[in-house]
């Protein structure tokens, strides 16, 4: 099955402020969730248990980026994308 990525705005507003290759790493981890959004083996992506029925999902981008964001049937929503560090201070003990 193939996932629609849907991108905030704010997020996009961030990955372009980039540098081209911090932009084209971003760019590359969020295509690759069409194919698959969901954790595995790999470690990258993780469900967040924040409360009951809300299911948030965090991919790590190359040890410097962090995205969030939710899947609806065949639709990821990419929420925010931020540096590592901004993600620890915003969403700290997560």
């Amino acid at each position: 099955m193939r996932f629609d990525v849907r991108i905030d705005i704010d997020a996009i507003d961030f990955i372009n402020s980039q540098t081209d290759k911090s932009r084209r790493i971003i760019e590359k981890h969020l295509k690759a969730l069409k194919e698959d959004p969901f954790p595995g083996s790999r470690g990258d992506k993780e469900l967040l248990n924040l409360r009951p029925g809300v299911m948030i999902y965090r991919l790590h981008i190359a040890r410097m980026f962090t995205a969030f964001y939710e899947i609806e049937e065949s639709t990821v929503f990419v929420n925010e994308v931020m540096t590592i560090e901004q993600a620890h201070k915003k969403y700290k003990g997560l």
